[in-house]
């Protein structure tokens, strides 16, 4: 019996200092469930998606800072001799001056522009009217340096000129695919506008596949609103991620500075022109010898054609590929191979895309009857602008 109170006053004890316990130190265990509100709450968003907000909306630094470095300054220097008055050339002013008459002056005449290192090994692409006429070249990189640069070669039908300059390991651009773009994407300008130093300017691509502009002979610019001045030219557009879509070439301005109108050649095109420059010293296209006119509403019906329908060859080369296929000027050429022919413009591009010695199947429209021909391709000559 003393056992049994023993284990009972040692039990209620034990049960009485737990008690205590939970009172003083959890008293919530003791409390009824708390009310539930429903909260709805955004789930963390992983590592990646954090990443790739940091190159979108809120910040382009990343995409900057991974292409700036292989965007340079281009300074040109070019000796200029003024022509003095065609008066001190006639004989009668030499009759009594002789040779005191003043000789001509010259000057230096510089100019500015943008770059972008292709390849470590450096290779650099520009824009033609950048270094067009210039006696030397210098390049402005990245940690100061300004090396002498050489004009590998020059493209003046795409306004593009290849530069290289003997050092090794420099920070090359990474390409982008510019064939993706479209019409909204983010592209940022990195360039050397008016001289101030590299600038960044931010658009979205406007256009794609811009053409008969006027600017050059062969045309397929990317538009955009980022601001293009003087001194861009030559220098990149990226996309958001910092990779190379376009060299930007041209504005259209009534002021000399940007307006919202810029135009940048696709980096594809870019590429392929440099590398023909490389391994041709020029680049390599197509050509029949003649000379087209687009197939519009009034001259379509007086043909019973529709608008579009074809192209009017208007002109032929003597002894030119077209001649020499039975092209006349009057004919219709409404395909070459499979490929319709819509314009003048798609013309050119068509022929430029085949290599000197393809034979090509023109279908044509003579005095109302379908004829086909064929044509075996030359090489087109060198602009000489």
């Amino acid at each position: 019996m003393g056992k049994s109170l023993l284990f009972f006053f040692q039990l209620l004890t034990a049960v009485l200092a737990a008690l205590i316990f939970v009172l003083i130190f959890k008293p919530e265990l003791l409390q009824g469930p708390a009310p539930v509100v429903e909260i709805t709450e955004q789930a963390p968003a992983p590592a990646l998606a954090d990443e790739a907000r940091n190159r979108g909306p809120v910040s382009y630094a990343d995409a900057v800072e991974r292409s700036a470095a292989a965007v340079v300054n281009i300074y040109t220097a070019k000796l200029v001799t003024e022509q003095r008055s065609p008066l001190l050339d006639d004989p009668f002013f030499r009759r009594f001056f002789g040779d005191q008459l003043p000789a001509p002056r010259q000057r230096l005449e510089t100019s500015l522009g943008s770059g972008v290192i292709m390849s470590p090994n450096g290779y650099i692409l520009t824009n033609n009217h950048v270094i067009q006429g210039a006696d030397e070249v210098r390049v402005a990189l990245a940690n100061g340096n300004t090396p002498l640069a050489t004009v590998i070669g020059t493209d003046p039908e795409t306004d593009l000129a290849v530069l290289k300059i003997n050092y090794i390991r420099l920070p090359a651009i990474t390409l982008g695919k510019s064939d993706a773009l479209r019409v909204g994407d983010v592209v940022l300008a990195i360039g050397n506008p008016f001289g101030v130093g590299q600038t960044v300017t931010l658009g979205i691509v406007s256009a794609t596949g811009r053409s008969q502009l006027g600017i050059n002979t062969f045309e397929n610019f990317i538009q955009t609103d980022a601001a293009i001045n003087p001194g861009n030219s030559g220098g990149a557009l990226i996309n958001a991620h910092g990779q190379l879509v376009g060299i930007n070439t041209a504005i259209f301005s009534k002021t000399g500075g940007s307006q919202g109108i810029g135009f940048a050649i696709p980096a594809a095109l870019a590429r392929d022109v440099m590398e023909q420059i490389i391994e041709n010293g020029h680049v390599v296209r197509g050509w029949l010898g003649v000379e087209a006119q687009n197939l519009g509403p009034e001259l379509a019906e007086s043909f019973n054609l529709e608008a579009g329908a074809g192209v009017v060859i208007a002109g032929v080369l003597r002894r030119g590929p077209a001649e020499e296929a039975g092209l006349r000027p009057g004919d219709i050429l409404t395909h070459i191979n499979d490929a319709h022919i819509d314009s003048s413009f798609t013309l050119l591009n068509t022929i430029a895309a085949h290599k000197p010695g393809e034979t090509l199947v023109l279908r044509i429209l003579r005095d109302g009857k379908e004829l086909e021909l064929s044509a075996k391709v030359a090489e087109r000559p060198q602009s000489q602008i």
